[in-house]
């Protein structure tokens, strides 16, 4: 899983962390670690059974939507890859430069950033189809390639970028943090060795459908209260939901080397914690899909208008191939 940014800065106040999840933002590109373009397509062609293009412009590992937040200046910006959101409670570092509180609004903000995704792609998709439920040739065709570039293009490729876009975090979220993992036992509980939650279900602060029907005070206060204590995503030299560029991350749970599973030969990827974030990674992306297609049914009823939605997305050629 990756970083990058876009086109407009956007630099929150610190009261107000959580605004900045879909922005655009011009940063000098760097090197960054996470799920390698590889490891998310394999994930996202887990995840879902489209046709094969339709699959493809979603899922592939260079020009696919999923990996669009990797690509250019995004690669840099944090909260679309849920860094920077690392705690250590006092027993294992009683003088932590982070606390839990800050920590959780680093996490708030990404999800922040798939909420306004949904939202999007749920406007965007109205354009693939008619008033009368008939699928908009036009608008659902992948005869040329989608450009992934935040600017208004067929209302598939609108559609899937924001959906890439916002489910890229979300995969993001379980190779960067150590909802899955186990520790290492032979060592020390700390900095270099933070514990593993070791869960073995889906996060569920991350359902991002219900947030995106709520307001937004109202869902974060919610999804904060589900929020482990132990739970820490790794410290990456990026900018956070601030616009706070850190200088290094001394002393605290480093993304590189210690807490990212982005390869299976990175170092946390050892005791299975590669595989477990990679398949609960997938059963995620199939979560957030089939609440969307729910989400689009449910507010597009007039004549099955959802539904036609749903096939032009998944469906190579659905102008003449959805009922």
């Amino acid at each position: 899983m990756s970083h990058t940014s876009s086109s407009h800065l956007c630099r929150p106040a610190p009261a107000a962390a959580l605004v900045c999840g879909a922005c655009l933002i011009v940063l000098a590109p760097g090197p960054a670690g996470a799920f390698t373009g590889g490891n998310h397509e394999k994930i996202t062609r887990a995840a879902l059974s489209w046709q094969p293009r339709s699959l493809s412009a979603m899922a592939d590992a260079r020009q696919g939507a999923i990996v669009a937040n990797d690509q250019g200046e995004y690669f840099d910006l944090g909260i679309l890859h849920c860094d920077n959101a690392d705690h250590l409670a006092a027993r294992y570092a009683p003088a932590y430069p982070r606390t839990r509180d800050e920590a959780t609004t680093e996490l708030l903000a990404c999800i922040r950033g798939s909420v306004a995704r949904l939202r999007a792609a749920v406007r965007d998709a109205d354009g693939l189809v008619d008033a009368d439920g008939r699928i908009i040739a036009a608008q659902s065709n992948l005869d040329s390639p989608c450009a992934w570039n935040e600017r208004p293009d067929r209302a598939k490729c609108d559609v899937l970028e924001q959906l890439g876009r916002g489910w890229h975090a979300i995969e993001d979220f379980y190779s960067h943090s150590n909802w899955s993992d186990k520790a290492d036992a032979a060592a020390p509980l700390g900095t270099t060795n933070p514990p593993g939650l070791d869960r073995t279900t889906v996060a569920p602060f991350l359902d991002v459908r219900r947030y995106s029907s709520m307001d937004d005070a109202d869902w974060t206060r919610e999804a904060a209260e589900l929020i482990p204590e132990d739970l820490a995503t790794g410290c990456y030299p990026d900018f956070d939901s601030t616009g706070f560029k850190p200088v290094d991350c001394a002393g605290r749970v480093k993304h590189n080397g210690t807490l990212n599973k982005d390869t299976e030969a990175s170092e946390r990827s050892r005791n299975g914690n590669f595989q477990r974030a990679s398949e609960l990674a997938a059963q995620d992306i199939a979560r957030q899909w089939k609440d969307f297609t729910a989400e689009l049914i449910e507010t597009y009823p007039d004549n099955r208008r959802g539904e036609q939605m749903v096939c032009a997305l998944t469906h190579d050629t659905p102008a003449s191939s959805c009922p």
